[in-house]
């Protein structure tokens, strides 16, 4: 299987891609680094890996950048972006991927348990969690040729420390439950799914 790990040298996409790429083509793209490098807030540059991956079985998505920090310095600017990065990066990875994918093959996106247990300092990651859950929703329904859509909702993973004093009480994600989340997403049956792999 040719699967797509968008966020390939960030801590979640450096595990998985070492998890899926013992049995599987994998092909890592990023920001920086990585086989391809892609700006998931440019539909240029998402179109652009698209064409030089070609078709392909599976895309994971464990990219989106949001911002991070208090409510009270929020402002218009801030807020897009999650908008911009987790939110409508993700879709148009689904959009635009759509016209490569092969059939019956499947979209993993990522959200958090933020979509449904907010924290101080991260009400834009919430929002653009809850949108794509929506839109993992919607399409599921509208997907042709057996595509499947599936959204993975961990809550903060075992690798990120730093973000320990966030999420107080939150028993961290291990990388093991992360990964047979994605596997859930990628190898079973499901679609429209939000997987919480914990």
């Amino acid at each position: 299987m040719k699967i797509i790990i968008v966020g390939a040298t960030g801590t979640m996409g450096k595990y998985l891609a070492r998890a899926f790429e013992k049995e599987n083509e994998v092909v890592k793209a990023a920001s920086k680094g990585g086989d391809i490098q892609v700006d998931i807030t440019s539909t240029e540059s998402i179109e652009n890996m698209y064409k030089q991956v070609g078709a392909f079985d599976a895309l994971i998505s464990t990219a989106g950048p949001t911002y991070v920090g208090p409510w009270k310095k929020m402002t218009d600017k801030e807020f897009r972006k999650g908008i911009d990065g987790k939110m409508m990066g993700q879709i148009n990875l689904v959009l635009i991927g759509q016209h490569y994918i092969n059939p019956k093959g499947s979209f993993s996106l990522i959200t958090g348990a933020l979509t449904h247990d907010p924290q101080t300092n991260f009400a834009n990651a919430s929002a653009a969690n809850g949108a794509v859950e929506a839109f993992v929703r919607a399409a599921a329904i509208e997907l042709e040729n057996g595509i499947r859509i599936n959204a993975v909702s961990p809550t903060v993973i075992e690798e990120s420390p730093q973000y320990f004093p966030y999420f107080p009480g939150d028993i961290p994600v291990t990388m093991q439950q992360l990964e047979f989340g994605f596997r859930k997403a990628v190898f079973g049956a499901n679609t429209g799914q939000v997987i919480k792999p914990y």
